[in-house]
């Protein structure tokens, strides 16, 4: 367990008047209006932290507070430490971006696009070219999410639970089920939030020959002292594990899932690269703290300087952003004036998304509406705990931009 000291917010440029507000706003708000069950905010400047404040429950039905080593669910927080998983491998001259899925799943070769029908019933059309590693790193590969609910692929991925964490199964019977489906539309052709992550880890295991948890624990979590970070909660951490809410059409929270008895507890078969891991504040921070830093932390290196660049870098076509070029209305990012790299969202132009920031800001979510942020311009560093889904239900992220960079001296 790891807790990261706090320092004077003055000492790298902060005001500590105007930080203050992160916890006003989120307790006035959302904690004491029931919205939030609790909170947990870090804000880290020039390698600092200024800003850590635990707020309210981590466990309602319990009494338990959120505290600084809280062990969270981050669901899709675990896209970008896949894609960085990944592009180590990318570095170690085993795969190109550009090369075809099909050479590393031969199931894939014929992939097909849907035209109409419902499943098993499907009519469609072959797609435009094959399905290369960027599409699926940048979720234009044309494949979806169930939880969606838009069309009828992702009805198809519903009813066969495709990618579904609870769900008894491996990345490969994952794969296999995906073979069978028709994609939503060519690859490269638009951009659709999706289990191209899952994908992308089901890869990892192929090209290292390690399964993933194995793999993310050597090359990622043991260099940078991530000690809470796992697929699953061990039996001496689950007083730390939070319990997770869903928001009610009321505006109140129903328990979704007992840190008591939740799946987190038992031993994984499905180890999902797009949303599997748990994590506390200070362990996603060294993650972040690494990236920042152009990809080490403390002496270790997990990724190099211009791969890091590579996929901080928009893969949108003609560089245009998620408005243009998204087919589903729902992920963890605005669209506007925000583009998509390789693993992270990346700000294209603030005062087009009508948000301060600055350009080649990346960042990503989770659907229990946490958040991270990281800003190479101002050397800063934003991660937001808590438990709530979907991520959707209030604009907490948005607003918590507009209060951190108001922080600002």
């Amino acid at each position: 367990m790891t807790v990261s000291p706090v320092s004077s917010p003055e000492s790298v440029g902060l005001s500590r008047t105007q930080l203050a507000n992160i916890d006003r706003h989120l307790q006035e708000r959302y904690i004491d209006a029931g919205r939030f069950p609790g909170a947990l905010t870090l804000v880290a400047r020039k390698g600092t932290v200024a800003h850590f404040q635990p707020l309210a429950l981590a466990d309602r039905e319990r009494g338990k507070p959120v505290a600084t080593d809280t062990i969270f669910r981050i669901y899709s927080m675990t896209k970008p430490i896949t894609s960085v998983a990944f592009m180590q491998l990318y570095e170690r001259g085993l795969v190109q971006l550009d090369d075809p899925v099909h050479r590393y799943i031969p199931g894939w070769e014929k992939l097909r696009v849907y035209a109409f029908g419902n499943h098993p019933n499907f009519t469609t059309v072959p797609a435009e070219r094959p399905m290369n590693i960027r599409d699926l790193l940048s979720h234009q590969s044309g494949l979806t999410y169930g939880f969606t609910e838009r069309t009828n692929v992702d009805a198809a991925y519903r009813k066969l639970s495709v990618g579904q964490i609870e769900v008894a199964g491996t990345l490969q019977t994952m794969v296999d089920k995906l073979t069978d489906l028709p994609l939503e539309f060519s690859p490269g052709t638009a951009w659709n939030y999706s289990v191209s992550t899952d994908v992308v880890g089901y890869l990892v295991q192929e090209l290292s020959g390690q399964r993933l948890d194995e793999y993310f624990e050597e090359h990622i979590l043991r260099p940078l002292g991530m000690v809470d970070t796992a697929f699953q909660v061990p039996a001496e951490k689950v007083e730390r594990f939070a319990a997770n809410y869903g928001a009610t059409t009321d505006g109140g929270l129903q328990l979704l899932d007992d840190p008591r008895n939740s799946t987190y507890l038992r031993e994984p078969t499905f180890f999902s690269g797009g949303g599997g891991l748990v994590s506390t504040a200070s362990d996603y921070l060294r993650f972040c703290q690494a990236l920042l830093n152009g990809g080490t932390l403390d002496g270790e290196r997990i990724i190099g300087r211009k791969t890091l660049e590579l996929m901080t870098t928009n893969h949108l076509p003609e560089g245009k952003d998620l408005t243009a070029v998204a087919k589903g209305r729902w992920s963890e990012t605005p669209y506007t004036g925000v583009g998509f790299g390789l693993g992270f969202s990346v700000v294209l132009d603030p005062a087009k998304g009508a948000i301060s920031g600055s350009p080649g800001e990346f960042a990503w979510g989770g659907a229990a509406s946490t958040a991270f942020w990281i800003d190479p311009v101002e050397e800063m560093i934003v991660i937001f705990m808590t438990q709530l889904m979907p991520s959707s239900t209030y604009n907490v992220r948005r607003e918590l931009r507009s209060i951190v960079y108001g922080a600002l001296v």
